[in-house]
């Protein structure tokens, strides 16, 4: 930390307004090349086809059994994030990446958002109760994630999308690894600083700050970096696992 808040690292050359002003605005040609890419990705992501799911698929929630069609508690489109789950494990074992990204899904009155876990129910609620999520949570036993992530790696994190006609269910979309940072604002905010992300797989200019080999990215003292300020704040983080 005394490194990072050092004033001998590298920075970028001192420069008048004008002339950052200027670089600035070539920069921002790229910025705005790059957004209308991402409309047009967007735009043919809608266009996709979809491929119909089970709908009567059983998952595990807080009033017990239920199917994925119940998870769309009557709304037409579902966004579901598959939770790495390492069952019987005490919470600083748990994903440091899935609840880095679950961390940052806070506001749901504008997208009402549902998380599905990998791994036994209750273990899963607590750990969510434990981290202050408010997103409704489903467990999917393994048959069920063989159905809903067909063809794909199970206990690996997915945003899948869904979409409701009915009584049917279809799929629409899924991604997997970086596609989650859909879920992220701090990396994308860090993506604006002179330092960026500070990832050693970056491009940046030589002098600037990395993190150190071996180093995790989402992990310090042995635990999920948004554990801290829970346990900071007392709340427990007994997963009745029989393990701590």
């Amino acid at each position: 930390m005394t490194e990072i808040m050092s004033d001998k690292l590298a920075a970028p050359k001192l420069v008048d307004r004008a002339t950052f002003q200027a670089e600035l605005d070539a920069l921002r040609v790229s910025e705005k090349a790059h957004m209308k890419q991402s409309d047009a990705i967007a735009a043919a992501r809608r266009r996709l086809p979809m491929v119909e799911v089970d709908a009567t698929t059983r998952l595990i929630g807080e009033g017990g059994a239920v199917t994925l069609l119940d998870a769309f508690e009557g709304r037409r489109m579902l966004i579901a994030y598959y939770f790495m789950w390492h069952a019987g494990q005490p919470a600083p074992e748990q994903c440091e990446g899935c609840t880095f990204y679950t961390s940052q899904v806070r506001e749901l009155s504008f997208i009402h958002s549902r998380d599905v876990c990998q791994g036994p129910y209750e273990e899963g609620a607590r750990y969510r109760d434990f981290m202050g999520w408010e997103m409704p949570w489903y467990s999917a036993p393994r048959e069920s994630l063989e159905t809903l992530l067909v063809g794909r790696r199970v206990g690996m994190m997915h945003i899948v999308c869904y979409l409701r006609r009915g009584s049917k269910v279809f799929e629409t979309y899924w991604t997997t690894r970086r596609g989650v940072e859909a879920m992220d604002n701090s990396y994308r905010l860090l993506d604006l600083t002179v330092y960026g992300r500070q990832e050693r797989w970056e491009d940046s200019p030589p002098g600037w700050p990395r993190r150190p080999k071996g180093e995790h990215s989402y992990r310090i003292d042995g635990r999920p970096i948004p554990q801290w300020p829970r346990l900071g704040a007392g709340y427990s983080d007994d997963l009745g696992t029989g393990k701590r």
